[in-house]
């Protein structure tokens, strides 16, 4: 019995051994076919990465790329402090290293601070065959046929723009012949100037980046491209960085810069600019791309007016199909009292003093998607203005004020370049306070007593110049230094549409109601249907400043802004374009009464201490229902 217990208690004590055995096996197993990852980032470093950008270029760098560690502080996106115009731009400051991969390249000696990629092959004659690069491919169809079943919706995606799309198409396609047949016999001189074209770009996609460097390298003479700078702003984007290092290195004479701190469109060009060799300087975006013979044009014009800023016609390619739609009209670029820039054909008068199709067009602003100038010109007059942060307006200072001190403006017929309209811009770089201040600079520095119609078109700038006026020293001593003429000159020989006796008022000014004595206010809300017109003591406030034309009450410090009624109330809304039974339809009358056309009701300013609004009521000719605009133009003149 005993002998036969402890058979037993072995058998078993082999069966747990052998159990034991076989998990452990089992482990050994696991951990063999699915080893722990190896190539752990080391702090401080930047590890290869393989990017597949869709069915587009497949990249694998087994070498790193040397990055500068940036400082916490240097992320923070704030305008940068200490800088004067251009010659300030030192490299030592505003440059992070960027290293060629090691290898068999020839590295030269680098200045303080930075280090460019270095170039290792030249560029093809032709486009080789085979590469996804190399094939041209037709257009996107308008239907969005180029997604293929299967793929998730295309939309605007945090670029602004079809990105998905975007990558799916070559880096190097050809664009459709849009120049005028005229264009097509023009002869250009060997000894045209040299040019550097300089794009900054942050975060932007990697085919919209590479596709705007193919387009120019592809359709700009070898003898006449200096070289291309690209200004890597401060991306964040993993491809950008050694990918883009690498791939950038194999191309002859594109150069790569890095900023270590958030610099924005403005000082980002600056800083290409004092990096550039070529007689001529070309700022583009990063999402263009260029017809042939885009280049000879501007070089051209440039070389027989050196005190000239020019631009090519800026056709459009769809932010969602990618296709290019050329302007079959000529455009000029003007601007508005708010300082918004945009397109409208070139007038009557103008088309007289041109001697041909392809003449040069006078224009009252470029755009700030491509805009060239002589290199020493740039600098002499003053560059950009670095006081101004970010991006936003720098494209009106510029042509403001090459026109006040003695340059000129022009579009160039024969020269077609293609430029991504983004539907809406990314979320990083919505800065619109920083726009706003950039165009309060060019109030007060260029526009003189013209100056007051901007902020009474702009509430926000308005507001933010009483808060605090900048300091324009600087650019005002430049402007006493060249020589510049005032704003007036500039409505009179330039762009005399600007101002149009049409824009006076038949109303206007402070809005008085008799029974309390006082004023309306227009009280501005974190979105427009948060805003309200309540009554205030009176007093100079722009926010009291109201116009009427006819037909709408408008708020003088927001003229997209209307009267209009909700509930019973008065309360201001977006000015709308309805002829018939409008909301926004106000009759002033001579006795004061202002009635509400659509429902033939009176205004009526509250009775109560505790209630300041506005609202509608039966009219009965009660002296809280008269109200008496500060001045009467008389009727405008049809």
């Amino acid at each position: 019995m005993f002998l036969r217990k402890k058979c037993r208690y072995g058998s078993r004590k082999l069966q747990f051994l052998l159990l034991f055995l076989m998990l452990g096996f089992l482990l050994l197993m696991v951990t063999t076919l699915n080893p722990p990852p190896s190539n752990q980032s080391k702090e401080g470093t930047f590890q290869p990465v393989e990017f597949n950008p869709r069915e587009g270029y497949q990249m694998d760098f087994v070498e790193t790329q040397e990055m500068l560690e940036t400082q916490e502080e240097s992320q923070q996106y704030y305008p940068l402090d200490g800088l004067s115009p251009f010659i300030s731009l030192r490299e030592d400051e505003l440059i992070m290293a960027v290293v060629s991969p090691s290898g068999k390249r020839n590295h030269s000696k680098a200045r303080k601070g930075y280090r460019v990629v270095k170039q290792q092959s030249r560029r093809p004659e032709g486009k080789a065959e085979g590469g996804p690069e190399s094939r041209p491919l037709p257009l996107p169809l308008q239907d969005g046929r180029a997604a293929a079943a299967g793929q998730r919706p295309l939309g605007p995606g945090a670029h602004g723009f079809n990105a998905e799309l975007s990558e799916r198409i070559a880096l190097r396609r050809d664009l459709p012949e849009v120049r005028h047949p005229l264009c097509l016999q023009q002869k250009y001189d060997s000894s045209l100037p040299t040019a550097s074209v300089i794009i900054c770009f942050h975060d932007e996609a990697w085919s919209t980046l590479l596709r705007t460097v193919h387009s120019i390298m592809d359709t700009a003479p070898k003898a006449f491209l200096k070289d291309i700078i690209l200004v890597d702003d401060l991306s964040q984007q993993g491809p950008l960085k050694s990918a883009l290092s690498e791939y950038i290195s194999k191309l002859d004479g594109v150069k790569l810069i890095r900023s270590n701190k958030r610099l924005g469109v403005i000082r980002g060009r600056m800083l290409g600019a004092a990096r550039a060799t070529g007689d001529v300087l070309i700022f583009m975006d990063s999402h263009c791309e260029c017809q042939k013979g885009w280049l000879e044009p501007l070089l051209a014009r440039l070389s027989s007016s050196r005190n000239s800023v020019v631009s090519p016609v800026i056709d459009v390619i769809d932010w969602k199909t990618f296709q290019y739609y050329h302007s079959v009209g000529l455009h000029r670029g003007v601007f508005d009292w708010k300082l918004d820039f945009h397109w409208e054909p070139v007038p009557e008068h103008e088309e007289k003093v041109r001697q041909s199709p392809i003449s040069p067009i006078r224009s009252p602003a470029v755009a700030g998607a491509v805009v060239a100038m002589d290199r020493h010109y740039f600098q002499n007059t003053g560059a950009y203005d670095s006081d101004m942060t970010m991006w936003g307006a720098e494209n009106l200072e510029l042509s403001i004020r090459t026109w006040l001190c003695g340059g000129s403006v022009e579009i160039i017929p024969c020269s077609r370049v293609g430029h991504v309209y983004r539907s809406r811009f990314p979320h990083s770089f919505s800065y619109e306070e920083a726009i706003v201040r950039n165009k309060i600079r060019i109030a007060e520095i260029w526009l003189g007593s013209f100056k007051e119609n901007f902020y009474k078109h702009d509430t926000v700038a308005f507001l933010i110049s009483k808060a605090e006026k900048p300091d324009c020293s600087e650019r005002l001593q430049l402007q006493k230094r060249l020589g510049c003429r005032n704003f007036q000159w500039f409505l009179s020989n330039v762009y005399p549409e600007l101002s149009q006796p049409g824009d006076t008022p038949r109303l206007s000014g402070k809005l008085y109601n008799t029974g309390t004595g006082f004023c309306a206010d227009y009280r501005p809300g974190r979105a427009t249907a948060e805003g309200s017109i309540e009554l205030s003591p009176c007093s100079d406030s722009v926010t009291q400043n109201f116009e009427y034309n006819m037909k709408e009450i408008l708020l003088g410090s927001a003229p997209l802004l209307c009267f209009d009624v909700r509930h019973g109330k008065v309360v201001p809304q977006n000015c709308t374009k309805e002829t018939d039974n409008s909301n926004q339809h106000w009759d002033v009358q001579e006795n004061g009464m202002i009635v509400h056309v659509l429902s033939g009701k009176c205004i009526e300013a509250a009775k109560s201490e505790d209630e300041k609004d506005l609202f509608l009521y039966a009219c009965n000719k009660n002296a809280n229902q008269v109200w008496q605009f500060e001045r009467s133009h008389g009727l405008r003149q049809r």
